[in-house]
């Protein structure tokens, strides 16, 4: 038999062994480091602006589209290939609503109903994705209106509305019709994103049309979507975690940017101080560095963490996807503003991507 003596030092000894694994765990560093080891490539590399956005569409009536147009200019004159956006892609929404019992909460937030663009276009998601790729590789150089409203209707039916939009903004005024495949339905959709005011539509989508793409990528990730049984429980730590100084020091940070907006350049300024290195470390300490320190029992603010860091990893491996479509690409990356600094660190650790500094192209 075991003495209660003996228990106590067995348990003693194991407290010591777990707090020394834990300190070897920080301690030991990594020899190998894929961010030293960036080619050359054969050819040109992969660039990567990745630019940090406030959630235009939770600002209200305070934002007005005539103020993104000095961000636009901006974007344009760094002439990016390839745009990618924070939307989940119809392939993953498509993906989610088979699995309802987990991604019920996501697929109501992030997944708007396609069914009817795939009535109207006689495809399902997966099959409407295909012909999308199927039309852009045979793509002519002049397509015709006719083409520009099939195209928009497929990717509709594709679950991805914001690339619908730059065919639809492609196109001139008259030709913003019925046909092919658009319906009253679908016309008014697109009509509507036109008017919206938020980043993917208002400044992915207009930036896309105007340097002459045909779409942009849908890169958000919710797979790692996951809900306790307890979610009262989980929601009342997470809004616990919020509430702490550093939030606090963050919003009264944001408050001249955004008392500014209607001033010249005063969207600019607020994209600017997003883009900023004091923005990123405000937005850590104030939301995923405090979600660490959670001191539920249930440990509801790591859950939250590991969510929010796999997502960003999952959103990253989709870029990198993309990128691996036509090496030597230019991406532009448009995100809300606590990804900026979990993409570029995680952007950095490709061997074939070169990070561009967002500061002198906001300048």
């Amino acid at each position: 038999m075991i003495s209660v003596r003996s228990t106590a030092g067995l348990l003693a000894l194991g407290v010591t062994l777990a707090l020394t694994g834990a300190a070897a765990a920080q301690t030991y560093r990594p020899t190998f480091h894929p961010d030293q080891l960036k080619g050359p490539p054969a050819g040109p590399v992969n660039q990567v602006l990745v630019v940090g956005s406030p959630h235009l569409a939770q600002m209200g009536d305070a934002v007005k589209a005539e103020m993104l147009t000095p961000l636009l200019d901006r974007l344009a004159a760094w002439a990016p290939e390839v745009i990618a956006i924070e939307n989940v892609s119809g392939l993953q929404c498509d993906a989610m609503r088979r699995y309802p019992q987990r991604y019920r909460v996501s697929i109501s937030d992030y997944c708007p109903d396609v069914s009817h663009a795939g009535q109207q276009a006689g495809l399902d998601v997966p099959a409407a994705n295909a012909e999308a790729e199927r039309l852009l590789a045979e793509w002519p150089a002049a397509p015709s209106p006719e083409q520009r409203r099939r195209l928009a209707a497929i990717f509709l039916a594709a679950g991805e509305p914001t690339s619908a939009l730059v065919q639809w903004l492609r196109l001139a005024p008259a030709e913003r019709r019925e046909g092919e495949g658009l319906d009253a339905t679908l016309v008014a959709q697109l009509n509507t994103l036109v008017d919206s005011i938020n980043e993917s539509d208002s400044v992915a989508a207009a930036l896309a049309a105007r340097l002459g793409l045909e779409r942009v990528w849908s890169v958000d990730d919710h797979s790692s979507d996951r809900y306790p049984a307890d979610i009262r429980g989980y929601a009342r730590a997470i809004r616990q975690v919020w509430n702490n100084p550093a939030s606090e020091e963050r919003r009264a940070a944001e408050a001249p940017f955004e008392a500014g907006l209607s001033q010249p350049d005063g969207l600019l300024n607020l994209y600017r101080y997003y883009n900023s290195p004091e923005a990123m470390r405000r937005a850590y300490e104030s939301d995923f560095g405090a979600a660490q320190k959670d001191p539920s029992p249930e440990g509801f603010g790591r859950m939250y963490l590991a969510s929010y860091e796999t997502r960003n990893l999952r959103m990253v491996a989709n870029m990198r996807d993309v990128m691996g479509m036509k090496p030597g690409v230019k991406m532009l990356a448009l995100v809300g503003g606590s990804h900026k600094g979990y993409y570029e660190a995680y952007l950095n650790q490709m061997h074939d991507v070169v990070l561009v500094d967002v500061e002198p192209v906001l300048r």
